[in-house]
C-alpha cells in the first residue's frame, strides 16, 4: 500500500548560488557527511547536491509533513546502494513519522527517483508499506 508521495524541482543555479554565498554553512545544515562527500566527489556538485535537495523537499512531503514540525534536513539522507540506485535513508523526527504512519504488520519501504537536466533537479519519493512476511 502507498503511504505517501512526494516530488520536488529544484534549480541546480540556485543551489551553486546558495553553495557560492553560504558554502559549509549550507552544506552542514542541509547534507550529511555521505551526501557530501559524493557531491564533491563528482563533476557536476552543485546538480548531486540540488537533486539530494529535492529528494529531501520530496520525502517530506511524501511524510505528509512537508519542512515543518520538527523534522530537519538531515533526518533525511540521500545514499547510494552498489548498484548506484538512490535510497533514502531517515532518522530523527523523520523516522518517528514515518513509523506512526507505518500500519502495524508492515514494514515501510522509501522509494526514490532523481534526475536532472541542467538547470533543473528533480525527485520522486514513494512510500510504500509491505506486510511482514512470517
Amino acid at each position: 500500500m502507498i503511504l505517501g508521495i512526494g516530488t520536488d524541482l529544484a534549480n541546480i543555479e540556485r543551489i551553486q548560488g546558495t553553495l557560492d554565498r553560504f558554502g559549509d554553512r549550507f552544506r552542514n545544515r542541509v547534507f550529511t557527511e555521505t551526501e557530501q562527500s559524493k557531491a564533491e566527489r563528482r563533476f557536476d556538485t552543485a546538480g548531486t547536491y540540488a537533486k539530494r535537495w529535492a529528494a529531501k523537499e520530496a520525502c517530506s512531503k511524501a511524510l505528509g509533513t512537508g519542512l515543518r514540525m520538527g523534522i530537519s534536513w538531515r533526518d533525511m539522507a540521500v545514499k547510494n546502494i552498489r548498484t548506484g540506485q538512490p535510497v533514502m535513508e531517515v532518522t530523527g523526527w523523520a523516522a518517528d513519522r514515518l513509523a506512526e504512519l507505518t500500519p502495524a504488520g508492515h514494514e515501510a519501504i522509501i522509494h526514490v527517483s532523481l534526475t536532472d537536466d541542467h538547470p533543473w533537479a528533480q525527485a520522486f519519493v514513494v512510500i510504500e508499506a509491505r506486510p511482514i512476511s512470517k
